[in-house]
């Protein structure tokens, strides 16, 4: 099954301040601010939704085509990424433009001051599907996750257009896309994908009830935080898949970007939806028990032992065979 996964890609640029913002204001002089902080760490970490699902999902064995644009500062996170599993050939580089960056300082308070630079993402909106496809021998789904809204609205048509199956997955561009545009890219979904407040929001914006979603798309996916996930088919009990239990609660960052790409591995080894869910909940765990996106290590026997744990000696022997 070939998966072309489009998504922001990114860095982040980490810093910490061991002092407190509030005492370099000056309340009469904040027409007017002028300050620099000497900070303590820098802490540079690969990131990005598009790279991070296909990471996850080069960690489990599968073949993932990142699709998105990146800067000509690209070659070692390309590298990075080749060496976990991850078909970068479909990235575009912008020849004038940096990759996407965010710069975040935080303070003793943890209190953040952070600059989120676009950079080369705005040219993901000139990327074409079918290139892809035609490079790789075809797609058998498309993930549309968060990335230039161009892009975004581009990809969708295009998958219409093209009769390839999709799945939308809008998550932090949903708070600057209207009605009408969330309308769109969800509308033909094989799967949409959310987190809870994000569903509450996409009906909101959309004025369509839960029930009127669901009968635009195949399935909704709605991850619960630590409840799991919830699947919802028309004319089908929902499927709920809770999460195994964590080791420690280090870093949630990243965790959904982790599930999708557990999940859409088991879509790819061909196991059902709730065996696909439990893949899903086990690689987000190892990311919330991990500092960063893509800094876990998935070592098989444990993520077995794990996974055999919290499901069932059924399940575990169904995914045994796919993940070794």
């Amino acid at each position: 099954m070939r998966i072309a996964v489009t998504g922001s890609i990114a860095t982040d640029h980490l810093m910490t301040f061991p002092g407190r913002f509030a005492d370099q204001l000056v309340a009469d002089q904040l027409h007017t601010v002028s300050l620099s902080f000497l900070v303590d760490n820098l802490d540079v970490r690969r990131g990005g939704v598009g790279p991070n699902i296909c990471f996850g999902m080069g960690q489990l064995g599968g073949s993932p085509i990142l699709v998105g644009a990146a800067g000509y500062d690209f070659d070692e996170y390309r590298g990075w990424l080749d060496r976990h599993g991850v078909d970068t050939g479909s990235v575009r580089i912008s020849e004038v433009l940096h990759t996407a960056r965010f710069v975040c300082t935080t303070d003793k308070d943890h209190n953040q001051i952070g600059s989120f630079y676009t950079g080369a993402m705005s040219e993901a909106r000139l990327i074409e599907l079918k290139t892809v496809a035609d490079r790789v021998g075809g797609l058998d789904l498309v993930l549309i996750g968060a990335d230039d809204p161009e892009a975004m609205l581009r990809h969708t048509e295009e998958c219409k257009t093209r009769e390839i199956p999709f799945a939308a997955d809008f998550s932090q561009q949903i708070a600057r896309m209207d009605g009408q545009e969330i309308r769109t890219l969800l509308e033909g979904a094989t799967y949409l994908f959310s987190n809870e407040y994000e569903k509450g929001l996409i009906e909101s914006k959309t004025g369509w009830t839960d029930a009127e979603i669901l009968s635009r798309v195949g399935h909704r996916v709605t991850t619960l935080g630590s409840r799991g996930v919830r699947i919802e088919r028309v004319g089908e009990d929902p499927i709920e898949v809770g999460c195994p239990e964590e080791t420690a609660k280090i870093d949630p960052t990243g965790v959904g970007d982790a599930f999708r790409a557990g999940f859409l591995t088991g879509l790819s080894w061909g196991v059902g939806l709730e065996r696909a869910a439990q893949v899903g909940c086990m690689l987000a765990t190892l990311v919330i028990e991990t500092l960063g996106t893509q800094e876990y290590t998935l070592r098989r026997a444990n993520f077995m032992e794990r996974f055999t744990k919290a499901y069932g000696e059924d399940a575990a022997t169904e995914v045994q065979s796919h993940l070794s």
